[in-house]
């Protein structure tokens, strides 16, 4: 589903974008509280906002650098109220050793988690996946779900989750799956891209529910029904119907057992775009979506108004830009063997089509010189880079969101970085939707 209507519209024959804003629910109009861990701006509390869910707790920080800017922003935006700025590991910890008082029980616990370990980015061979540096983070979630028992899990990553690392492929999500699941909970996951659902970037990840076991959701479980049109991920996030028979992945023995054999003798990971987990068991298969009649597309969401001339491209280095974009085939030197090998790119689009979604924004699309990987659109006859605030509409974020902290004006850059590790509000708002819609609904206690 695309955005409201509201947000598109025509002036005068040209496509008029119109921001929304970011409003918190009314006290009675709560559907239930949220914990949103690894905040960043706060792309889930906007979206969850939409269908009545408060959020209560948040806490960002980041570990490369001494000014936090995300959280600064974050703060500004929402208020300092239930915010924490601090290592999150740290943070569990000291909730652990304090009887769970440093973050307050909720019904929902939902994060976008570093995902820099799994990262398309990076090679397959420094993928470390969760024996990374910040692949570790998944203990510290898991010990806070435990102590805290929300309802649900809402958490979102890069696709490569899925296949991580390349030496046992899946055996990372297979070590979620277990973990999480002896926590008593049972677990959806989805691979999306948002331009699959009229949203105006392609831009893929993987969404997991988490939903706490009743005696109910044991005795109706339907693995089939649940990927193709009952749970969670299959109402927001509808497909067409399944043609391949469901693959079962049994997941036996302990943790460690699992991380010690897992995809140890090679080949692709047995973990498809969609699936479901409960009682040791991982049901999956591919998937395909059910695409909109109407979809966003990157021209709608340009800003009419003038764009300051250092978006520009300078004419003197369109050969530049358009090097990097073209296709190439380059003799490298692997770094180990000193062996060579014929390292290729294919050709990017330059200009990016106005009648398309963008491609994924990425944390490097600030500043203005030449790269591969920046958008690069033409107005008029001239060619310029994508300004911050087209980049936030991109994700569905209120326009100038990024702006400022209550002490500084951000960089355009750290602007652009803060939009490469943001989320589609849009997207994550219909799987809201869905959770609040069950959770009010729902006929039972958990046991």
């Amino acid at each position: 589903m695309s955005p409201p209507p509201s947000r598109i519209f025509r002036k005068g024959g040209v496509v008029v974008y119109k921001s929304s804003k970011y409003r918190e629910p009314a006290v009675n109009q709560v559907v239930g509280t949220v914990s949103e861990l690894f905040a960043g701006v706060g792309g889930f509390r906007i979206a969850l906002a939409r269908s009545g869910w408060k959020t209560v707790f948040s806490n960002q920080w980041e570990p490369s650098t001494k000014l936090q800017h995300a959280s600064d922003c974050y703060v500004r935006n929402f208020g300092p109220d239930g915010h924490s700025n601090e290592n999150f590991t740290s943070l569990v910890d000291r909730h652990l050793r304090s009887d769970g008082n440093e973050v307050p029980r909720t019904d929902l616990i939902v994060g976008g988690f570093p995902c820099q370990d799994y990262s398309v980015a990076r090679t397959l061979n420094s993928a470390k996946g969760l024996e990374g540096k910040k692949g570790v983070l998944w203990w510290d979630i898991h010990k806070l779900i435990e102590a805290n028992k929300p309802h649900y899990v809402f958490l979102e990553n890069v696709d490569r989750l899925l296949k991580s690392p390349s030496s046992q492929k899946g055996r990372d999500f297979a070590v979620m799956l277990k973990t999480l699941g002896s926590l008593d909970y049972h677990i959806e996951w989805r691979v999306s891209n948002a331009a699959d659902y009229g949203f105006p970037q392609r831009r893929k990840r993987v969404f997991i529910i988490a939903t706490k076991l009743s005696s109910n959701l044991v005795r109706e479980f339907d693995a089939l029904k649940c990927i193709q049109a009952g749970g969670v991920l299959a109402r927001a996030l509808p497909i067409k119907r399944l043609a391949n028979p469901l693959e079962e992945i049994k997941l036996e023995g302990s943790p460690d057992m699992i991380s010690d054999s897992f995809g140890k003798f090679g080949g692709r990971s047995p973990f498809e775009s969609a699936g479901v987990f409960l009682d040791g068991v991982a049901y999956t298969t591919p998937i395909e979506a059910r695409h909109p009649r109407r979809r966003v597309v990157l021209g709608d969401v340009l800003q009419v108004d003038p764009v300051e001339e250092s978006f520009w491209v300078d004419q003197n280095r369109v050969r530049d830009w358009e090097s990097l974009k073209g296709a190439k085939k380059i003799v490298r030197e692997h770094k180990g063997s000193g062996e060579p090998y014929v390292y290729a790119e294919g050709a990017m689009a330059f200009p990016d089509s106005l009648a398309k979604p963008s491609r994924t924004v990425l944390t490097g699309e600030g500043g203005s010189s030449p790269s591969r990987f920046k958008h690069v659109v033409e107005i008029d006859g001239r060619l310029r880079r994508l300004t911050p605030i087209e980049l936030e509409r991109l994700n569905g974020f209120p326009d100038d969101w990024t702006l400022r902290t209550d002490s500084r004006n951000l960089s355009n850059s750290t602007r652009a970085f803060f939009m490469g590790n943001a989320l589609i509000i849009g997207q994550v708002a219909k799987i809201g939707k869905v959770l609040a819609s069950d959770f009010v609904k729902r006929p039972f206690k958990v046991d």
